[in-house]
């Protein structure tokens, strides 16, 4: 184990560039994956005739396959059809995808979990079904929603990683690239990449603590 030659300037600049991409690409899939989520999830729970049968279905195909397989469809197999995107795009659409089937899951179960007495409420004062979602059902569903978010994020946080497999110069990628150049950086350079990793979902975690906390006041 060569932990001084592991840690030179130039493989730990080489490190920190991979996760900036890890940022990147996790942070717009979170941001995607959470609005189509929640359309999706909203979709479902208002039971539109066809629509949300057809989510359903979306939804239960998505979140049964492997996501490596979606990544590898995203990347080699849309090219096919003319659609060709390049490492991080391709990785930004494959995980949006997965993600929202998960996250719309999450929604559909945190709307449900609303007292029927609070929605009847609302309806016998006057609000209409889409008013009553967007000002009573909503705000309180997604309070009792942030844990399993959270949970869901870091998941996708550590996801991003797998995206290695079609070359997305992310965290584990260029670790990978620095300790193939010597064998003796192996255990160096996995240790920084998961006290990075650990670091960044274990911040997201007390942020989520203290955002539920807050808006339990």
């Amino acid at each position: 184990m060569d932990f001084a030659g592991a840690y030179q300037f130039d493989n730990l600049r080489f490190l920190f560039s991979g996760f900036l991409v890890t940022l990147e690409v996790a942070f717009l899939s979170i941001v995607f994956s959470f609005l189509i989520g929640t359309l999706i999830g909203v979709l479902r729970y208002m039971r539109i005739p066809v629509v949300s049968k057809l989510m359903m279905i979306v939804v239960e195909t998505i979140r049964n396959l492997p996501l490596l397989l979606i990544i590898f469809f995203v990347y080699f197999a849309l090219p096919e059809v003319k659609i060709k995107l390049a490492v991080t795009p391709a990785a930004i659409l494959a995980l949006t995808i997965f993600e929202s089937a998960l996250i719309a899951e999450i929604v559909r179960s945190g709307l449900n979990s609303i007292e029927r007495g609070q929605i009847e409420a609302a309806r016998s004062s006057g609000l209409t079904a889409l008013q009553t979602l967007w000002h009573i059902i909503l705000p309180q569903a997604l309070k009792r929603m942030i844990p399993p978010l959270v949970s869901q994020f870091i998941s996708l946080i550590k996801d991003t990683s797998l995206a290695v497999i079609i070359a997305l110069p992310e965290l584990m990628h260029n670790g990978q690239i620095i300790y193939n150049s010597n064998i003796t950086y192996v255990i160096p350079i996995l240790l920084l990449v998961a006290l990075t990793y650990f670091v960044l979902n274990y911040l997201l975690s007390l942020l989520a603590l203290r955002l539920e906390k807050r808006l339990a006041t």
